[in-house]
């Protein structure tokens, strides 16, 4: 069964991106992401981005619709890797880079840093906190970085120490931050 979004701002504004039914797949509502852009307006021209939990690939082609100069799209799932090509492809975002992997191998093997990075998992499975520290760890932001996390509001938040909170709101049962990193 395929769902539809629609992309909110940019080059592909109000175009329609379908996606797939999945075990744990949460599209961010179009209000929280009206939200976050507003907040990163400045920082996504030209910039890197990494989506560590794709899904629908909401966040990752908005963020290239807004001029991000690369996104790369981690995605487990083949059949919704499918379809994030598919709409790659009809867009034409030839700055969208699809890998079919489990975020942490990817996380692991990559030797890129990122500017902006999206962390939106499945809930109830502890991804999101593991993937800001491996992020973190394996030294994969850049200098001022900012992080977007979204999580179950009941959540606690233990995000690496030198992670300042910029922003943060709920929606329902879904809380979302937007952190930056500070250089040590």
């Amino acid at each position: 069964m395929h769902n539809k979004l629609r992309i909110i701002g940019g080059q592909w504004r109000s175009r329609v991106i379908a996606f797939d039914d999945a075990p744990g797949l949460r599209p961010t509502p179009n209000r929280v992401r009206e939200t976050l852009f507003n907040w990163l307006q400045t920082d996504i021209p030209g910039s890197r981005c990494l989506d560590c939990f794709a899904g629908s690939g909401a966040l990752g082609f908005e963020a290239a619709s807004r001029g991000a100069k690369s996104v790369i799209q981690i995605e487990q799932n083949p059949i919704i890797c499918r379809q994030l090509k598919a709409s790659a492809t009809a867009l034409g975002a030839t700055q969208i880079k699809l890998v079919q992997a489990d975020a942490f191998r990817y996380l692991t093997e990559t030797l890129e840093t990122f500017d902006i990075v999206f962390i939106d998992p499945p809930f109830g499975q502890g991804l999101a906190l593991q993937a800001c520290h491996w992020l973190e760890d394996k030294g994969l932001l850049n200098p001022d970085a900012k992080i977007y996390l979204e999580t179950e509001t009941e959540l606690t938040l233990n995000v690496p120490n030198n992670w300042q909170m910029l922003k943060q709101k709920t929606a329902g049962d879904v809380a979302y931050c937007l952190f930056q990193h500070l250089a040590i």
